[in-house]
């Protein structure tokens, strides 16, 4: 546990999972120095649009929202969220947390104004008379740090954000491979600077979730989170009790997609711990990540909670 709070940046690969490749090198280093796991997922509802999923898995992220296998996909994105929280900031939900959503999605826009984040494009924080142009990793990494009040090389007093998502991926004009490239630049320029600091390194806690985007239920099955079991031995499967994630408040969850989940890893200084993973990957992950599987509903409460904004969840 580390003596200060820290600040933290979530790198969200919004459908960008399955581009991952051998020379993601930045993104591989990052999963060989963090704790890596999975963020598990519902059902997606039937006919969902794209807009619709966009906006209901972040949601997820943020435990604002419940998946309805009776609602459509434009229904979701508009009406799913339940109404608690659309009475309640971010900020009034978790001790005066100060939070940025970084995205150019129309739907996130909206749908994060309402919950109390300050929305921000990544080409707002330069100043760019090119508003198409699209600003090297390395310095948008430098900017995105300033952000929460991480400044030439030293951690400043105070900061504009205590938490800063950054959403990339689904619904962007570019394609998911180009897309995957900039996160793995961000993350090389993020560490770069984080490792050469030691002030920064200490205080940063940076995650990076990558999603799989719109899957069916019978799609790669072999990318599955559950636990193999001998069938043919009842004894043996007895042993294996029901895993935390399919589990709510003692109760167990109905709608829980096994397979497809988001994929992520953790890094701080010194404070997160460091597991087996080599490779930023569902297969390393699953044999050699720390985390195991948690409802990606309990994300922010486990990144709040590093910021000295809740109580720890679990364990």
């Amino acid at each position: 546990m580390a003596d200060k709070p820290s600040r933290a940046l979530v790198l969200y690969g919004d459908g960008l999972a399955q581009f991952v490749n051998p020379s993601h090198t930045h993104l591989h280093s990052l999963a060989s120095r963090g704790l890596c796991g999975f963020l598990s997922l519902p059902n997606s509802p039937p006919s969902e649009s794209e807009e619709g999923r966009i906006v209901r898995e972040f949601a997820q992220l943020l435990d604002v929202c419940e998946a309805s296998p009776n609602m459509s996909g434009e229904d979701t994105a508009k009406i799913e969220c339940q109404e608690k929280y659309l009475t309640r900031t971010i900020s009034e939900r978790f001790m005066g947390m100060r939070a940025a959503i970084i995205t150019s999605n129309s739907s996130m826009k909206s749908f994060g104004g309402k919950l109390g984040f300050t929305m921000l494009q990544l080409n707002e924080l330069f100043n760019n008379n090119d508003p198409l142009a699209e600003p090297p990793a390395d310095v948008v990494a430098s900017e995105l740090l300033k952000l929460l009040g991480f400044q030439e090389r030293r951690t400043l007093e105070t900061s504009q954000f205590d938490l800063v998502f950054v959403h990339i991926g689904a619904g962007e004009n570019t394609s998911g491979q180009k897309n995957t490239e900039y996160v793995n630049g961000l993350v090389g320029g993020i560490m770069h600077i984080a490792q050469t600091a030691a002030e920064i390194g200490s205080r940063l806690h940076m995650s990076v979730v990558m999603s799989y985007g719109a899957v069916s239920d019978d799609d790669n099955h072999s990318l599955s989170v559950l636990i193999t079991k001998d069938e043919n031995n009842s004894d043996i499967s007895l042993l294996f009790p029901r895993q935390s994630y399919t589990m709510k408040g003692g109760n167990q969850r109905k709608n829980i997609r096994n397979h497809c989940p988001m994929l992520i890893a953790q890094w701080q200084s010194s404070v997160t711990r460091t597991d087996m993973a080599e490779t930023f990957c569902f297969k390393d992950f699953k044999e050699h990540g720390g985390n195991l599987t948690i409802p990606a509903d309990r994300f922010l409460h486990e990144v709040a909670f590093k910021l000295w904004k809740a109580p720890k969840y679990g364990a």
